[in-house]
């Protein structure tokens, strides 16, 4: 029986180093040659995945937080945040002021002109030194998949009850994603799922952050990385070790799929 296996990039597929072990190579490898679908099942761009897509050699891809996804490098699904409530957001965030970005297909663009502490400090976790370019209307002129608020815990519920179409979720301790408020990682990976004719039972999930837990519970199988956080291994069926600790080899080996 042909099974999905979806693999989250950031502190799963990738160790601390910012690349794959040579044992999770290989873990996939294994799972092509057996016939399974493999995917990954991010919150980056296109852009930002893309060198990891062709190094592994992946067909398809979750991207965005579930916003889009891909078969066979076509894509197959989308799901855009609407121009209008988005622009409203964005303006009352910043007299807050709280800076937003834009997340399109292929890139991220910053709201604000003069980027605030928060972007640095949160968007480090990509590569030194890394801040989006300022395009303020960048939103009003393209597909925008998920969005970005850089603030800290305190800012918290903030948005929730004036932007009901929206969910916040918190992947940074200054930064949370924008997200469709039926959009996720774990609804584009069932419809992925039911497109190819595979049962629940047989989609298997492997993540480490607070925006897989979703996906770890949908999951036939749903297993937690050594160093995802408490509340995302409390929501797993398994908890392997870290990605530094050939952690997806060792799940993928106690369920006899390699």
């Amino acid at each position: 029986m042909r099974k999905i296996i979806a693999l989250d990039i950031d502190g799963t597929l990738i160790s601390s180093n910012h690349e794959p072990l040579d044992s999770t190579y290989e873990a996939v490898k294994r799972l092509q040659e057996q016939g399974h679908y493999v995917t990954i099942a991010t919150g980056r761009t296109r852009m930002m995945a893309e060198e990891l897509i062709q190094k592994v050699g992946l067909t398809n891809y979750i991207l965005c937080n579930g916003a889009a996804a891909f078969m066979d490098h076509q894509q197959v699904y989308k799901n855009l945040l609407p121009t209008e409530r988005l622009d409203q957001l964005v303006k009352e965030a910043a007299e807050m002021p709280i800076e937003t970005a834009f997340i399109g297909l292929d890139g991220v663009k910053r709201y604000m002109k003069d980027f605030r502490p928060e972007v640095v400090e949160a968007m480090s976790f990509f590569g030194d030194n890394y801040v989006p370019e300022w395009e303020a209307d960048f939103h009003l002129k393209n597909e925008v998949y998920q969005g970005l608020a850089f603030y800290d815990q305190s800012f918290d519920g903030t948005f929730e009850k004036e932007f009901p179409e929206f969910r916040f979720v918190r992947w940074h301790p200054y930064s949370v994603d924008i997200v469709p408020k039926e959009g996720s990682k774990a609804i584009t990976l069932m419809t992925l799922a039911e497109r190819l004719g595979v049962p629940q039972a047989d989609v298997i999930a492997i993540g480490d952050g607070e925006n897989d837990k979703e996906m770890l519970q949908a999951a036939g199988v749903g297993i937690a990385m050594g160093n995802a956080s408490d509340s995302v291994k409390s929501v797993a069926n398994m908890v392997t070790a870290s990605n530094d600790e050939d952690g997806i080899w060792q799940a993928l080996r106690k369920l006899d799929l390699i």
